[in-house]
């Protein structure tokens, strides 16, 4: 159950709210976590890089609304209808042009999901169709029709995943990325900041913001206080501990799952109990309200109990420090090198305290018997072990991460985290790869039913990770915006959803 967003914390009598900003009254400065490492359409439901790419520069045909009741909403589509045996029909909005001022069309469409699914590149937004093979048929400039082989379902949500690019777009990452959003890239200075201006010929209403600019900070206690000596309008990601303004800061429900993901196809690791083991040496209890704020929930599945088909029955695993120990001595007892080194890899400014987190888990695995390591690696690095080809290792990597999953369907996280050919997976269990393309493919009462079958699978039979958290986020907002965190802040932020008081 997640908690409405709150002030968090107490106003401090040394904290005060600075005169308004030097710069202009619609300009606002964000500051984020970490550099971006790419501005790239394709990855932009990577969380650091969707707040500045996803529907500022680049839409998407259908949007999931957040903020209200509305649902799954049209944003380059203006409607879809379902034509049966797989295929969808799109209708494109009309006098949508480019930022460079080129006009919108099914062309573009139709190219931009051939870029994602080309094998030249790795699109971050490609991982969520699983083993969906999508055929374009251009009926007009503005209708498309889109068949999925095996069937897809919610196909339409989908479609909120991948961003609109031109098509004489190079099929390469570009530095420079065209949109149809309201604002275009104007500047990337590496290192410094990166700005988004407002587009004059944008076709949709024009947003309040006029300019923003995106600053990079790696301390929370830094972006905390930029927002409130009035150097920054919005730090969407700060700590417990640095939010200690109630005028200023909001707690949101968060889409992100933190976890460990086990290679089972590793040893040790490849031993059912070597993984039961793991999952009880770690205290996660401890965690909450201490180094991770009031509000985290203990993880159960990898996607958060707003989605559907959440098996309530689920239970994390008991802190058991003595048990893992000896599930460890009945596999070393069967030939299995128990000592064999493990390392945790996790990503510097993942989430607040990250390094904290991992360093403790490192802790405990090692008093319960494991020959437990950690490693802090940037973004770019962590990607070569996130995704497959994974490295080989003596031993084994547990990678730490987070899961983003906003959009409340098992689908978007399910193939590539649990099937053997997931790019994010370390499970290759046929049963598993059966269970999901059925959950995949049904509908109503039936696709929920087996998607709590498949939360359940991973959780018990083949204990496939080690799952943390679900977790809170923070947020410090300037007195001078109109703006409130959501779920999507997450991975989002909006510029058109900001206001001024």
């Amino acid at each position: 159950m997640y908690l409405k967003p709150i002030f968090v914390g107490a106003l401090l009598a040394s904290t005060s709210i600075a005169p308004a900003m030097a710069q202009a009254n619609t300009d606002i400065t964000v500051v984020l976590s970490e550099e971006l490492d790419l501005v790239e359409p394709c990855m932009a439901t990577r969380s650091n890089i969707g707040r500045v790419v996803m529907q500022n520069i680049s839409e998407t045909l259908t949007e999931l609304d957040v903020r209200g009741d509305k649902g799954l909403t049209g944003r380059l589509a203006e409607s879809w209808e379902d034509l049966g045996e797989g295929t969808w029909q799109f209708k494109l909005r009309p006098n949508v042009k480019f930022s460079d001022g080129t006009d919108f069309d099914a062309a573009d469409v139709k190219h931009s999901f051939d870029r994602v699914f080309s094998d030249q590149i790795t699109c971050e937004s490609k991982r969520y169709f699983a083993d969906t093979a999508l055929t374009f048929d251009i009926i007009d400039a503005q209708t498309i029709n889109v068949k999925a082989e095996p069937a897809q379902p919610i196909l339409p949500l989908l479609m909120s995943l991948v961003t609109i690019v031109p098509s004489e777009t190079p099929i390469e990452f570009v530095r420079d990325p065209v949109g149809t959003g309201p604002y275009a890239l104007t500047d990337w200075t590496a290192g410094q900041h990166i700005i988004l201006e407002r587009r004059a010929d944008y076709w949709g209403e024009q947003p309040e913001v006029t300019k923003a600019t995106y600053v990079f900070r790696s301390e929370a206690t830094v972006r905390a206080g930029m927002v409130a000596a009035g150097e920054a309008d919005i730090a969407p990601q700060i700590t417990a501990e640095s939010a200690d303004n109630k005028a200023l800061d909001f707690a949101y429900p968060n889409s992100e799952t933190v976890y460990l993901r086990i290679d089972s196809q590793d040893a040790p690791t490849s031993d059912i109990r070597v993984r039961k083991a793991l999952n009880a040496a770690i205290d996660r209890e401890a965690f909450i309200g201490t180094i991770l704020p009031e509000g985290t929930e203990l993880a159960v599945a990898m996607t958060p109990p707003t989605t559907l088909g959440w098996n309530a029955a689920l239970k994390p695993p008991a802190y058991d420090p003595e048990l893992a120990k000896q599930l460890l001595a009945e596999a070393a007892a069967d030939g299995v090198d128990t000592s064999l080194p493990i390392e945790i890899i996790a990503r510097t400014e993942n989430f607040p305290n990250v390094t904290e987190v991992a360093e403790a888990i490192t802790q405990m695995l090692g008093d319960a018997g494991f020959n437990a390591s950690v490693r802090m690696v940037e973004v770019a690095e962590h990607e070569q072990f996130y995704s497959k080809p994974y490295p080989e290792s003596e031993g084994t990597r547990l990678i730490m991460a987070q899961h983003d999953n906003s959009r409340g369907d098992p689908v978007f996280s399910m193939f590539f985290k649990y099937a053997s050919d997931g790019t994010q997976s370390g499970v290759a269990d046929p049963k598993l790869d059966d269970m999901i393309a059925k959950a995949s493919a049904a509908t109503g009462d039936e696709r929920s039913a087996l998607w709590s079958d498949v939360f359940a699978y991973v959780h018990d039979e083949a204990v496939a990770d080690v799952l943390l958290f679900h977790m809170v986020g923070l947020s410090r907002v300037s007195e001078r915006l109109d703006f409130t965190p959501t779920i999507a802040t997450n991975g989002q932020l909006q510029l058109s959803e900001i206001g001024f008081k």
